[in-house]
């Protein structure tokens, strides 16, 4: 049972280590077309997240290849029942990084509006529907005995899943507009911190109200009340978030932004402790959910995948941690390059 719930702690910090840093490369996809205000703004949007956004996707990788290898019934039963929305993400993430490299290929007006067209679309969709899967995970998903889902797309855009998505939406958001005002130009970075501190009031709200809506709707509150230890998750991620607007007040928007990543990782860790040991709860039947326990794999193939995760995922760390100090410094519009 150690070896189980090791890896459900792996494979829920996995999805949260991938929120955290694709985060803000999908908020500045979804601000987009509304903050830079001619090409050259535009232009040191993509080029502040361009040597990043790539790396940041392994951690998605890493994600569904966990799920694949420690838990291969809930990959299964999750790509089946989850279809659609999961799909959409895919097709949306290719769009996006099709993109940034098909922009700069042509000057003409209506091509260059495809394209950021299709940036906004390839970063708002996946954060979205990550939201919406999630909070459908967290909530239950109807699947019978069998794992088949008795259900479809509109099925889970059921009001608690949509609020889920608003607030993906929104922490994204926050965190790619404080990563504007770590490397965006003056007047850029001037509408990202007034932007921001708007949208930090509705990063408030949302998780205020999802937090209330998950006490009505889920049954996540259990594992706190019965492990009162618990709640630090949810005090670490107060905490985390009202740190966001001190240190926006005090324009230190770097520690602002660490501040907007510790508060994913914790709204995330929120979901995933109240979930424990369910991976794929079931609505229909508690009896139908898939958990850390039956839909594992073999002892030993979990033991040689936690050597290598022992050994690499420090290693990914380390040069994620030297590439974000190489490019934490201001775009500078004169390098600018298609």
């Amino acid at each position: 049972m150690m070896l189980e719930s090791t890896w459900f702690f792996l494979w829920g910090l996995l999805w949260a280590v991938f929120f955290m840093t694709d985060g803000f490369d999908l908020g500045i996809g979804t601000v987009y077309p509304f903050l830079g205000k001619n090409d050259e703004e535009k232009r040191v949007m993509i080029n502040s997240l361009g040597p990043l956004w790539d790396g940041n996707e392994v951690w998605l990788i890493t994600a569904g290849g966990v799920t694949f290898a420690a838990f291969p019934l809930v990959y299964s039963v999750m790509f089946s029942a989850l279809y659609t929305p999961l799909m959409l993400i895919l097709f949306a993430l290719i769009i996006r990084g099709v993109s940034f490299e098909f922009r700069g290929l042509s000057n003409k007006k209506s091509w260059v509006r495809i394209w950021d067209t299709s940036i906004f679309v390839g970063s708002f969709v996946p954060s979205l529907l990550f939201g919406v899967a999630f909070a459908n995970i967290f909530m239950g998903i109807p699947i019978d005995e069998n794992g088949i889902m008795q259900g479809n797309l509109f099925s889970l855009l059921n009001p608690y899943g949509i609020l889920g998505g608003i607030l993906f939406v929104v922490l994204f958001v926050v965190h790619g507009l404080l990563w504007i005002c770590i490397r965006g130009t003056e007047n850029l970075k001037q509408r990202a911190s007034n932007l921001v501190k708007k949208v930090w009031i509705a990063e408030l709200v949302v998780i205020v109200g999802f937090v209330f809506a998950s006490y009505v709707y889920t049954g996540l509150f259990e594992n706190y009340f019965k492990y009162p230890a618990l709640w630090l998750i949810l005090v670490f991620a107060v905490i985390s978030l009202l740190m966001i607007r001190f240190y926006i007040s005090k324009e230190k928007y770097f520690f602002a932004w660490a501040s907007s990543a510790s508060t994913i990782v914790f709204c995330t860790f929120f979901g995933i402790a109240g979930l424990f040991p369910n991976l794929f709860p079931s609505s229909i039947n508690p009896d139908f959910s898939l958990t850390a326990f039956n839909s594992a794999s073999s002892p030993y193939t979990l033991k040689i995948m936690l050597g290598v995760v022992i050994v690499f995922v420090p290693i990914v760390i380390a040069y994620q941690g030297f590439a974000y100090k190489m490019f934490s410094t201001k775009v500078d519009p004169k390098d600018l390059t298609y």
